[in-house]
């Protein structure tokens, strides 16, 4: 997997409904992906009912054809208040072009991929079970 910079062309940070969370998810379990949840009920365990905001992190290309973009998701947790999770969810190049991107604006994706930074360092990754 390579990474994906701020400065590349499919760098994207978009929103996501949590409608396209969960067709993501189905997506991701029908092509046997790594990076998602175990199931669609696991996901709504842990994920509030309202959009989220997914940033690229990395593209998964076979045999020189993209395959997938591993990708960050800031969302806000079930059960913990007004507490948000980070974690990485697969998705395919179509649908990733398919959402409302935030980004295209240059100072509004500076600032994007700040946050997305600094949720990182200062927010508990969340296990997906």
């Amino acid at each position: 997997m390579s990474i994906v910079r701020s400065t590349d062309p499919d760098f994207r940070i978009c929103r996501v409904s949590f409608d396209g969370l969960l067709e993501i998810q189905i997506e991701a379990e029908e092509g046997g992906w790594a990076t998602r949840w175990s199931s669609e009920q696991a996901l709504r365990g842990q994920v509030k009912e309202e959009s989220a905001i997914l940033q690229t992190l990395k593209r998964e290309e076979r045999s020189g054809v993209l395959r997938a973009y591993r990708c960050l998701l800031l969302f806000s947790a079930v059960g913990e208040g007004g507490a948000g999770g980070i974690t990485t969810i697969d998705i395919r190049p179509s649908r990733l072009e398919s959402l409302e991107r935030l980004d295209r604006d240059p100072g509004v994706r500076s600032a994007l991929a700040r946050m997305f930074s600094l949720a990182l360092g200062g927010i508990t990754t969340v296990a997906k079970t």
